[in-house]
């Protein structure tokens, strides 16, 4: 047993949130910082058809995140389940799986976009003031799939053995590169978006060098070759149902995004810039909730495998706990903090004025997003993909697109941009609902110690 296992195993919750959920927070903010990179720099520019363009393609960009959520989160249970068993083979399968499962699908991407770009920036809902920003942000990223795929999909995988550390350090190598070169191509160059999505597609390359050197150099159970790699059911299947609900969630909220975006900039670029400003507020808290519960995700999975569900129950209590303690200063913190917030990205009299509103419709949610993501969690890291599923369903589909409507026919802008809260109740008293079914089915006593 590795000193990484032998964590999972017996660490104390704090030392656990040290060592699996602050470099998972920290990773969750560096992508915070990496995702307001882009909307900052442009901002300096005091355009807000800009920000609109670049808010258009984030539903694009989310969907290339969705599916490596699907490899890399299916793949970190996948070989955190199979290391608690003690089964290495399996775990070199697994990871040579999402290994090329990622470059084919970012390859794939990157030829449906170019091939459509058009109709795709069309159905974006770009408009005469941001086609063309959006068309050129669009086409670079595209060009990237194949490293962005990649880097999301390892710098999951690496986790399943509790070498948070090393994903940390990708991500913050790839920040870091992206934040030096948004502000020499935009600020600099006057590159303006496609300075942006240049700087986006070197920035996951940089991470990309460091995940590729890792797995390789220093990681002898997971495996990038071609002699490990398989489609057969029992490693393709077991590695994207289990990432499923996860990637459902991205995905669909993609798609809510896409029908979000089209029905905001109905009322002007201004007021889509606001809501790209004020979702980046939101992200903080958000994010910074996923970044615990994916953090602690193989200590979840690693004793379940291991049937040690009294471990396992104890780790779920404390992190219900610090979820919440922490949402709920980070989502006063933002409200007392968010003119100044919005203007630091652009100073725009009528983008502030809409930010009133909007900041707080995206963090009123914050302290209770930990509790629906521990949910997933905690469904997904014991392998009920069935039920995190339908959670995640709910949450960015079945709940959220009849509300979107509704709301916006009945409230108008302010109905749409509050129905990301809305949903969000809905779906945590679902995830509550369905987690409390299956915790007690696998702590009964006829499921044994090894459910």
């Amino acid at each position: 047993m590795n000193k990484n296992q032998e964590m999972l195993e017996k660490a104390s919750y704090p030392r656990l949130l040290l060592h699996l959920s602050l470099p998972a927070v920290v990773i969750m903010l560096v992508m915070i910082v990496y995702n307001m990179a882009d909307t900052f720099f442009i901002g300096q520019t005091g355009e807000p058809s800009k920000i609109a363009a670049i808010s258009l393609c984030a539903p694009m960009f989310s969907i290339l995140s969705g599916l490596g959520t699907l490899f890399g989160s299916g793949g970190c249970t996948a070989v955190s389940l199979a290391l608690g068993k003690k089964d290495h083979e399996k775990v070199k399968r697994y990871s040579a799986f999402c290994c090329y499962a990622s470059l084919m699908s970012g390859v794939i991407f990157m030829i449906a976009v170019n091939l459509f770009l058009s109709p795709v920036t069309s159905l974006l809902g770009a408009d005469p003031d941001t086609l063309a920003d959006a068309g050129a942000y669009l086409r670079i990223i595209a060009l990237g799939a194949p490293f962005i795929m990649f880097n999301n999909v390892f710098a999951n995988v690496i986790r399943a053995d509790g070498a948070a550390g090393q994903s940390m350090i990708a991500n913050c190598l790839g920040t870091v590169s992206n934040i030096a070169l948004d502000a020499l191509f935009i600020l600099g160059f006057s590159w303006d978006v496609a300075g942006a999505a240049i700087a986006t597609v070197l920035g996951n390359c940089v991470s990309c060098g460091y995940l590729f050197y890792y797995i390789t150099k220093k990681q002898p159970v997971l495996s990038l070759s071609p002699k490990d790699f398989s489609l057969e059911p029992a490693v393709s299947r077991t590695v994207m149902s289990l990432g499923v609900p996860m990637a459902c969630s991205t995905l669909l909220m993609s798609l809510s995004h896409i029908i979000a975006n089209r029905m905001v900039i109905g009322y002007g670029s201004v007021a889509l810039a606001a809501q790209g400003v004020s979702g980046k507020i939101g992200m903080v808290i958000t994010m910074l909730a996923m970044g615990i519960c994916m953090g602690l995700q193989p200590a979840i999975s690693y004793n379940f495998g291991a049937g040690n569900l009294k471990r396992m129950n104890r780790i779920i209590r404390n992190t219900a706990v610090f979820t919440v303690s922490l949402g709920s200063i980070l989502t006063l913190v933002c409200y007392l903090a968010r003119n100044a917030i919005i203007a630091a990205f652009i100073d725009n009299a009528e983008v502030i004025a809409y930010g009133q509103v909007f900041v707080f419709a995206s963090i009123v949610i914050g302290p209770f997003y930990g509790l629906y993501q521990l949910c997933q969690t905690f469904l997904q890291s014991t392998g009920k993909a069935s039920y995190a599923s339908l959670v995640a369903l709910m949450d960015k589909g079945l709940f959220y697109l009849p509300l979107l409507f509704l709301l916006g026919k009945c409230f108008g802008l302010y109905g749409i941009i509050f129905t990301g809260a809305a949903t969000l109740f809905l779906s945590l008293a679902a995830g509550i609902l369905f987690s409390l079914i299956w915790h007690r089915k696998i702590n009964s006593p006829a499921a044994g110690s090894g459910a």
